[in-house]
């Protein structure tokens, strides 16, 4: 499929998504949203291991394109269904990938556009990055998952400051906050995240798959429940080729050839 608002690339065994309005920071409009459905979609297709998020030009994602004729900001404007209708699937669509995904961070990500990149399960940011919660500037709270990721990724306390405040956290302040995996030189980002994106394709990814459902099954479960979910999550690993292959490489000494299965 041929994308106008986003650039599709399909390496060996993992897929570059690359968020393309540079000349308004890669401002999220409805053909993007729609693109982005799609290309998550041939994602799956395709049969990826791994996916790396990016944007192009100066930032990542500087959020909601205010100009988007069908974004609603009159009296009355329905903002709730913009976001059932596209961010939250989005979202959903990225946290529910049986596969790693992979966020590189450089320049602003800001709003629904930090969020976005917050939905991956990885975030590699420049050190000079900044990452922005705006949404106070036009009276609107925290969304595409953003009251969510931030409080269970940097505390209420936090979450509450980067909301309240619009202040920006740098990509450096970030990786310390807990709030993305790792910070790297700002003219590396892409380079990291693509080696990380041939590693984690290279590895277990069912058993991948497996570890993100246990770990968010961990945010609202107590220690009994989690105990019982990583029992039959491990019951579902250990039924695989990968965990068989595993075995074989350790008992041979040699490194294991991983299949996702």
């Amino acid at each position: 499929m041929a994308f106008d608002t986003i650039r599709y690339d399909d390496r060996d065994g993992w897929v570059h998504l690359t968020l393309n309005r540079p000349d308004v920071l890669n401002a999220l409009d409805a053909p993007m949203h729609d693109e982005l459905a799609a290309a998550l979609g041939q994602v799956r297709g395709d049969g990826a291991r791994a996916l790396v998020l990016s944007g192009a030009g100066r930032g990542f994602c500087a959020g909601q394109d205010l100009r988007d004729p069908t974004f609603p900001t009159g009296e009355g404007a329905d903002l709730g269904a913009i976001l059932e209708s596209r961010y939250n699937p989005l979202v959903r669509t990225l946290g529910e990938l049986p596969l790693p995904t992979i966020a590189a961070v450089h320049g602003v990500a800001a709003d629904a556009g930090a969020n976005l990149a917050l939905a991956c399960d990885l975030v590699l940011a420049g050190r000079g990055a900044r990452f922005v919660q705006s949404f106070a500037r036009l009276g609107l709270i925290p969304d595409t998952g953003g009251t969510w990721t931030l409080t269970r990724r940097v505390g209420e306390a936090r979450a509450l400051g980067l909301a309240l405040t619009g202040e920006p956290v740098t990509g450096e302040e970030a990786a310390a906050w807990g709030l993305i995996w790792k910070a790297v030189d700002d003219d590396a980002v892409l380079e990291a995240a693509e080696a990380l994106a041939v590693r984690l394709a290279a590895g277990p990814t069912r058993a991948f798959a497996l570890t993100k459902r246990a770990i968010r099954a961990a945010a609202v479960n107590d220690l009994d429940a989690q105990l019982g979910r990583e029992a039959d999550l491990q019951r579902e690993a250990g039924h695989g080729e990968d965990f068989r292959e595993g075995v074989r490489a350790v008992l041979d000494e040699r490194e294991p050839v991983f299949k996702g299965r």
